[in-house]
């Protein structure tokens, strides 16, 4: 891999989520590859991200596919549809690096906490794929609005957690590619605290009749 200019799999890359965050990446020239459980869903918001910023970089697979074609493996799906989409990456997961996005949350109430039974969502998902793959949480504190925002540096941060120190600067370094500050928020155990994070933002969200509310670290130089 290089860490220069990895290659990006979106899993769930057809979603409002997913398909900011992919044409993020593909904007800015990685070779992002859309994953679906339909391929020609897939193809399809490719082609239709080509289009809309004029490049040729992202293409669209099945999950498993766009996994095994990948450097770096984005999981842009909720916790509760995840199990059979882990089950299907497996096999081509190993050796990758794997971003999980997901919240924990309560799914009858999402402004509420709920602390995943593995201590965290990216623990599940570590002791799931093995230790051959590196897990990482990131964007988790993020909306989509935000994301959609291609043409305006995003003031909010986002905490990169798991895996080992590299792994974390690697993927810090590419997040700040697509216009974005992140920040290493250290080792796996630290992922409860941003999966649950989310929960008090939606929860600002309401409250304030807001959409979009972030986070943003201060005394801290920009990358």
């Amino acid at each position: 891999m290089s860490n220069n200019n990895p290659s990006i799999a979106i899993i769930g890359g057809t979603g409002k989520e997913g398909s900011a965050i992919a044409a993020r990446f593909a904007k800015v020239g990685f070779r992002t590859i859309i994953g679906s459980r339909s391929a020609s869903k897939a193809i399809n918001a490719a082609y239709e991200l080509n289009t809309q910023f004029n490049v040729l970089t992202a293409e669209g697979s099945t999950n498993r596919e766009a996994t095994a074609k990948a450097d770096i493996v984005l999981l842009a799906v909720p916790y509760d549809g995840m199990k059979p989409i882990l089950e299907d990456i497996k096999p081509a997961a190993s050796g990758k690096v794997v971003i999980n996005i997901a919240s924990s949350l309560d799914a009858e109430k999402k402004s509420r906490a709920k602390i995943n039974p593995a201590g965290s969502i990216a623990m599940e998902i570590q002791n799931f794929l093995g230790p051959d793959t590196k897990v990482v949480d990131a964007f988790q504190n993020i909306s989509p609005e935000q994301l959609e925002k291609f043409d305006e540096k995003i003031e909010s941060s986002v905490l990169v957690v798991g895996a080992d120190r590299e792994t974390r600067d690697m993927i810090i370094g590419v997040i700040a590619k697509i216009g974005i500050d992140a920040y290493d928020a250290g080792a796996i155990q630290n992922a409860v605290v941003v999966e649950t994070m989310t929960a008090a933002l939606i929860a600002i969200n309401i409250r304030y009749k807001i959409k979009g509310a972030g986070i943003q670290l201060v005394g801290l130089p920009s990358n």
